[in-house]
């Protein structure tokens, strides 16, 4: 089974998600014109910001996924091999600031995914027998 790719864990995503914390006022669909780390991030991740994903034209057969409510989404991003949530399983602050730029490029629309470097590393002997253990022991 192949992991999940986490947002959070891209470049600058998880500093945006604390300040998104701290005031929520990052997350908001304005936030974007007041705080302009936002649409850095995004062009440097996905290479488009968010108005530019807004206005880029969409294929006749696009399902509006982009449209659909936040849970939907998580669902669909994970099908698509994205993990769009934080360590407590909830969808991130920021998810409405990057949900239609992941889309867009994981659907080969426009902008592009960030580069990812192959995992040439096998796993070490073992490593999935301690996992297994762990749950034996809850039980």
């Amino acid at each position: 089974m192949t992991s999940l790719r986490r947002l959070i864990d891209l470049p600058g995503v998880d500093a945006l998600e604390y300040k998104a914390l701290m005031k929520p006022a990052y997350a908001a669909p304005e936030g974007r014109y007041e705080f302009p780390e936002i649409d850095e991030c995004s062009l440097a991740i996905f290479g488009i910001t968010a108005e530019q994903a807004e206005e880029t034209p969409r294929p006749a057969d696009w399902d509006g996924i982009d449209q659909k409510p936040v849970a939907l989404q998580v669902m669909a991003f994970e099908d698509a091999g994205w993990d769009v949530t934080d360590n407590k399983r909830r969808p991130l602050r920021m998810f409405g600031q990057f949900n239609q730029q992941l889309w867009l490029a994981l659907r080969g629309v426009a902008g592009h995914l960030p580069f990812q470097a192959e995992d040439d590393e096998p796993d070490p002997w073992g490593a999935g027998m301690a996992a297994e253990a762990k749950k034996f022991r809850k039980r």
